[in-house]
């Protein structure tokens, strides 16, 4: 049975990284509906500067 773990262990571990970078990958991305709907103008010029900070530089 060790060598069922040995070979499901690095997929385990693949697995778990794959999917904490997909979480990573969306960050500030998740409020974007409640930011949308919101009333408040400041609200929005907080949001394009956080977007716009948070995008990769080419």
């Amino acid at each position: 049975m060790r060598w069922l773990q040995s070979i499901f262990a690095p997929l385990k571990k693949m697995w778990i990284r794959l999917n904490s970078a997909h979480k990573k990958s969306r960050g500030i991305y998740i409020l974007y509906e409640d930011i949308k709907s919101c009333p408040y103008e400041d609200v929005h010029v907080m949001w394009s500067i956080l977007v716009e900070s948070s995008t990769p530089k080419e």
